[in-house]
């Protein structure tokens, strides 16, 4: 992997995956990697080739590659039992609905279930990536509306601009035909929690995606935040929804033989010249207390303090160095409660 000096490396931000553009590149990507130079070859690289090699690392450990854990693989079982089940339906197909709390790894979980299904699709069916859309990416709109709605389906697909004069059946009707057309198996909807049936606009909304799910042979699956607690099943809306989706939660990790094999994981995807192996797997346990055992935490503590200790040119992560890392605000104010419980 070779940086220009205009720092390109780094300035190459990515398209959103709610769009079909960014949705594409994320299916295509390979999983990011890197090889560190021999140490003698390191210690002689001149200033500006230490440089652009820095932060080239530094991209790398601002992504690293995905850690397949107990939950995506559940939830890409059963993502693909529901496909295989609702090829033979006629009308509204069975959904999946993911919930758990915040930085669990939701979002992880069903963009891989929609990256494994497509990329299932294309070896399958090779040539039919020009005309096919397997899968589409997009997230509830906060206080949305059926209206808002359609039109994050409209620019997921790249449809001309939605004008003011254009109603909500006639872009739902668009929608529906372009995504019939392109043969699509799987909508993902993110955030479902943005959705509140206690509320008229709620109602409107729900309705709406009945509609989608009714007019489109497609498994829907839907993903958000303590979604029991979201009011999504109240009233008779919310039981149709009960009654046509399965339920699968993400959740923190307890201190077990899983939780040090993700620890394990992400210590051999460090690219650190002073790094000791296994260093970072000794502190799986203060990762635990630091992070509550949520996946999102963990990842956030381990990226960020690689990328300091190639700054700072210490070249590992210890636990001194991560005591100096900020995370997120939950996980942090979690992590202080348990400390003054014991």
């Amino acid at each position: 992997m070779v940086v220009s000096r205009d720092g390109a490396q780094l300035e190459n931000r990515k398209p959103p995956t709610t769009t079909l553009d960014g949705w594409q590149r994320f299916v295509n990507a390979d999983p990011p990697s890197f090889t560190l130079l021999a140490g003698e070859v390191w210690e002689k690289l001149d200033d500006l080739e230490r440089e652009d090699y820095n932060e080239t690392r530094i991209a790398y450990h601002s992504e690293m590659a995905v850690v397949m854990t107990s939950a995506i693989q559940e939830i890409n079982t059963e993502g693909r039992l529901l496909t295989l089940v609702n090829q033979g339906e006629e009308g509204a197909r069975r959904g999946l609905i993911v919930s758990g709390e915040a930085t669990t790894g939701k979002t992880t979980a069903i963009k891989q279930l929609g990256r494994t299904h497509e990329l299932r699709i294309r070896k399958r069916h090779p040539g039919s990536t020009v005309d096919r859309i397997p899968v589409v990416y997009v997230t509830a709109p906060p206080k949305g509306s059926p209206r808002k709605l359609a039109v994050e389906f409209a620019r997921f697909l790249q449809l001309p601009p939605v004008r003011p004069r254009h109603n909500v059946t006639d872009i739902a009707d668009s929608v529906c035909q372009v995504l019939v057309d392109a043969r699509t198996d799987i909508v993902i909807v993110d955030e479902i929690h943005n959705i509140n049936l206690g509320t008229a606009a709620g109602e409107d909304l729900s309705d709406h995606m009945k509609y989608f799910t009714e007019h489109l042979p497609a498994t829907f699956v839907y993903a958000g935040i303590e979604v029991e607690r979201s009011g999504l099943f109240t009233g008779i809306r919310g039981r149709q929804i009960a009654g046509r989706c399965v339920m699968t939660h993400t959740q923190q990790f307890p201190y077990n033989t899983e939780w040090k094999q993700l620890v394990a994981s992400m210590e051999a995807s460090l690219r650190l010249h002073r790094h000791e192996p296994g260093s970072l797997t000794r502190q799986a346990k203060y990762l635990h207390q630091r992070t509550g055992g949520t996946i999102g935490s963990l990842s956030h503590l381990v990226r960020k303090s690689a990328i300091r200790s190639i700054l700072t040119q210490d070249e590992c992560v210890t636990r001194r160095l991560m005591e100096k890392i900020r995370i997120d605000h939950a996980a942090e104010a979690a992590a202080r409660k348990s400390t003054s419980d014991r």
